[in-house]
């Protein structure tokens, strides 16, 4: 392990949190612009959508494709690289006239955005002590939890103070900053331990990363544990305006008290040793908030009760994602940047997956059954884990 000397620890969890920050702000950063984006186009709200989507799916598959790049070229270079195509496609998102390009450029947004997710958490596997991963992979999935709060803020005042275009900007200059401060990071990953195939052989790793039943089987539960998260913020408008009947400003209020209990899990983690018993009983509280979160919904209980399991729903999620993804990659010795990817992938994959489903029918009802699904599934993938740890499963060859 290769540490960090010329940059102090915090400086540098200051800096890879920054990284961390550029998924939610990639989906969420213009969302206040979106009105304005559908007349600036001349195009239909559905279509301004596609934007979002192809940010998403960038988000999701860069992930996968940088992993492999910065195990076979080290974690500076593709990092800078990121940064720089990050800044060109928000220059290209500014100048666009026409819908297609914008959305091609944000689908570049997103693959070269995911550098920052993907690069942030191997540099800490890196960089850090067994004993220290724990507490800074919890700053930053703090960070990845307030982010979806603050993102449309920000975007949004730098929309009332210019445009969408100016939105745009400010995304940019972000990205520009961070690659003029990034130029002063060390590598982390020396010659010796870098993959000596060709890079495009390199994706056959992901082959054997997944072989590992007990990284497999936390990075699904993280990535279900955000499922349920994203089955949540999808559905949330309309539940608490439409069904509860609260006004958009007080949606905003509880939108963000909510965010505290995702923030407050997973700085507690950064206090606890025991990541298996963290595990294990926030996956259990999980499931018994998302079954009290259900019945709340389908018996119309009073809309305290409802926040109170939903807040605490949010905290389990917040713990159990800092947790897993240490228990994860401590399993996994080499190709860390492959494994980073495919932790950092999982959850946006399984959380496009589940948000359109949110929707079907009647969407009280689709989101409790989405949570209580996502809830049971975290639940097997918990027994399994504890079987395989305890022995009693035979390991199938």
């Amino acid at each position: 392990m290769k540490h960090i000397d010329k940059t102090s620890k915090r400086t540098l969890v200051f800096i890879l949190g920054n990284l961390t920050a550029f998924g939610p702000f990639v989906t969420d950063f213009y969302l206040p612009c979106l009105p304005e984006l559908t007349s600036f186009f001349s195009v239909s709200a559905s279509l301004i959508q596609v934007s979002l989507t192809a940010g998403m799916l960038g988000l999701a598959v860069g992930q996968l494709l940088i992993g492999p790049v910065t195990d076979k070229y080290g974690r500076k270079q593709p990092l800078l690289w990121c940064l720089f195509l990050f800044v060109l496609a928000s220059v290209g998102c500014v100048l666009s006239k026409d819908i297609i390009p914008f959305i091609g450029f944000r689908l570049l947004q997103g693959l070269t955005g995911a550098g920052g997710l993907v690069i942030s958490k191997v540099i800490i596997a890196d960089s850090f002590s067994p004993a220290d991963l724990a507490k800074y992979f919890a700053v930053l999935a703090a960070v990845q939890g307030a982010a979806p709060i603050v993102a449309p803020v920000v975007g949004g005042a730098a929309f009332s103070l210019s445009s969408w275009q100016g939105a745009f900007g400010v995304l940019g200059l972000w990205a520009a900053g961070l690659l003029w401060v990034c130029r002063y990071l060390e590598e982390t990953l020396g010659e010796c331990e870098r993959l000596k195939m060709p890079v495009w052989k390199t994706f056959r790793c992901y082959v054997y990363i997944i072989r590992d039943r007990h990284y497999l089987v936390m990075n699904l539960l993280q990535g279900f544990a955000s499922a349920a998260l994203m089955a949540y913020i999808s559905a949330s408008p309309f539940i608490f305006q439409n069904y509860f009947g609260l006004t958009p400003m007080e949606y905003s209020l509880c939108f963000a008290g909510n965010a505290v209990g995702l923030v407050v899990g997973s700085s507690i983690v950064m206090k606890i040793k025991d990541l298996e018993a963290v595990t294990m009983w926030s996956t259990i509280v999980l499931m018994s908030m998302a079954i009290l979160v259900g019945v709340a919904l389908f018996l119309a209980w009073p809309f305290a009760l409802f926040e109170v399991f939903l807040f605490f729903m949010l905290f389990c999620v917040g713990m159990l994602t800092p947790a897993t993804v240490t228990i994860a990659l401590r399993s996994v010795k080499e190709n860390r940047g492959m494994a980073s990817a495919l932790l950092g992938a999982v959850p946006f994959l399984l959380g496009g997956m589940v948000a359109p489903l949110t929707g079907i029918g009647n969407i009280v009802y689709s989101m409790a059954l989405n949570i209580l699904v996502c809830a049971f599934i975290c639940i097997c993938l918990l027994g399994i884990s504890y079987r395989w740890r305890t022995g009693f499963c035979t390991e199938k060859h």
